[in-house]
């Protein structure tokens, strides 16, 4: 999976269910155990009971920096983005920023968009088919485009992850490879990766772990 990584930061978007925050720690972790100094920054300021927060310790004990919002895993219902940050631009590493939701999550990143450029980084569209966001290439691109316009930054290419939980099988997500290829095509970046745990991995598919917390 790190070779997603084309730069110093990646940024990984996409709503509630696409599996972005699977696919954010998986990266996380793929570069740790290839010893690379790794941080984690959760960006997600539209769901706070969903979120990297639930993998800090794992994260940590792999040598991961994690760095979480203050009142992740509370019971206080408050948007707001870890204090240290700013870490993510300056220190010698490399980052990744999970973002929740379409465009109003990804509107903060306009706020760090210079720090972003900066620094150098590669923003990736987690697409799901099964999700009402991505139910057809009209309204997966009007997602894409939201995001790409609320954030001030572009996005270098797309995730395949396609799935529908349990209900998952391999022919399901190797049925879903040419419907993201088509949606890519109408958004004008690659497929740079479909992704799929290992018993529903079709040929050619990235195999990634079930790491985050269940939700159903």
């Amino acid at each position: 999976m790190f070779r997603l990584f084309k730069h110093k930061i990646v940024i990984i978007c996409g709503h509630f269910g696409t599996g972005k925050t699977n696919i954010a720690v998986n990266l996380a972790v793929s570069g740790a155990k290839a010893g690379y100094n790794m941080y984690i920054a959760d960006f997600d300021i539209v769901n706070p009971y969903f979120r990297t927060a639930d993998n800090a310790e794992y994260l940590r004990s792999l040598g991961v920096t994690a760095l979480i919002p203050p009142y992740a895993n509370t019971n206080v219902d408050i948007p707001s983005l870890p204090p240290a940050l700013p870490m993510i631009f300056s220190d010698d590493n490399y980052a990744i920023a999970d973002v929740g939701g379409n465009g109003e999550g990804a509107i903060i990143l306009r706020v760090y968009k210079d720090d972003f450029i900066n620094a150098g980084y590669d923003m990736y569209y987690v697409y799901n088919m099964f999700r009402p966001e991505n139910i057809d290439g009209e309204t997966s691109l009007a997602s894409f485009k939201s995001i790409e316009a609320s954030s001030g930054l572009k996005f270098r290419g797309i995730i395949n992850n396609s799935n529908l939980g349990v209900e998952t099988t391999k022919e399901l997500v190797a049925s879903s490879v040419k419907y993201a290829e088509e949606f890519a095509s109408l958004a004008g970046v690659p497929v740079v990766m479909t992704s799929a745990f290992k018993k529903h991995a079709p040929v050619g598919a990235v195999v990634i772990e079930d790491i985050t917390k269940k939700i159903f």
